[in-house]
């Protein structure tokens, strides 16, 4: 699926600016600058004064060209929980680069879980994507990543295409973790990559430690699909598989049991998830 505009090598520009702050005794989305089809729905609070807010992406899907850029604030006292409706789509590209880029910053007593659904790259799509979380100290923070590369529902493999991965975190400037994944059709289905699964998932939480780690060894005792490790204060849960639906429930379980621990909160999943 692509546009005549890609062709023309232009495409859709979007910009996301959003800034969260305690507000009369809650968390509220002080800041939400957008330019392009980007946009957030009203903002919920199940659990009182969190913020709990839906990324949306009108469109329905990415093609060449394109260019998404997501920028998300969290100050002293403030925690937010950004989720998004559905599955983000990159469709087959004519030959333009779609790009997303992400930067997530928390402030020293902030906390923000950034959890949105997986991402579903189409056989030939052409895309980049990018996350910067940058942590000061005392900050809070969960999130995770999905990307599933072709359609294995459909029985379509990732046979053209490209992907590439970016993930920066760290606190105070220092790195907690640099990660980079470049996926082709030989990277993803050789034997030297990632063995045919078109499911590679990562799941961040910090500050973590030994309970932590042990909680999430015990949820994992029952698959082979998933590891986890825990560098400094960074737990670090890895998935590789062939199922999105197998891989969000496991991520649910795991935010579910860390939760409390990590962020100071008992489990309050979005409605959105039950839908």
């Amino acid at each position: 699926m692509s546009t005549a505009a890609e062709a023309m090598g232009s495409g859709w520009p979007a910009q996301l600016e959003l800034g969260f702050a305690p507000r009369f005794g809650r968390t509220a989305l002080v800041q939400r600058k957008q330019r392009g089809p980007l946009a957030v729905q009203r903002p919920f609070y199940p659990e009182g004064d969190v913020c709990h807010l839906y990324l949306l992406h009108p469109p329905g899907g990415v093609v060449g060209g394109d260019s998404l850029h997501i920028q998300c604030k969290v100050v002293e006292g403030a925690h937010a929980l950004v989720t998004t409706p559905g599955a983000t789509k990159f469709y087959l590209s004519a030959g333009a680069e779609a790009e997303q880029k992400q930067s997530l910053r928390i402030a020293a007593g902030g906390g923000l879980e950034w959890l949105p659904q997986e991402n579903i790259f189409f056989p030939g799509a052409i895309t980049g994507l990018q996350t910067m979380i940058q942590l000061s100290e005392s900050a809070r923070f969960i999130g995770w990543e999905v990307n599933c590369l072709g359609l294995p529902a459909n029985s379509e493999r990732f046979a053209s295409g490209h992907a590439e991965f970016q993930l920066h975190i760290e606190r105070d400037n220092r790195p907690l973790l640099l990660d980079r994944l470049t996926v082709t059709p030989e990277k993803l289905h050789g034997k030297a990559g990632l063995r045919g699964l078109p499911v590679n998932a990562t799941l961040l939480a910090t500050p973590a430690g030994e309970i932590e780690l042990e909680l999430v060894r015990e949820l994992l005792a029952e698959t082979h699909r998933a590891g986890v490790t825990l560098i400094d204060n960074l737990l670090v849960v890895r998935y590789l598989g062939d199922s999105t639906e197998q891989c969000r429930n496991l991520f649910i379980k795991i935010w579910t049991a860390i939760r409390t621990t990590v962020m100071g909160r008992t489990p309050c999943p979005p409605r959105i998830w039950s839908t």
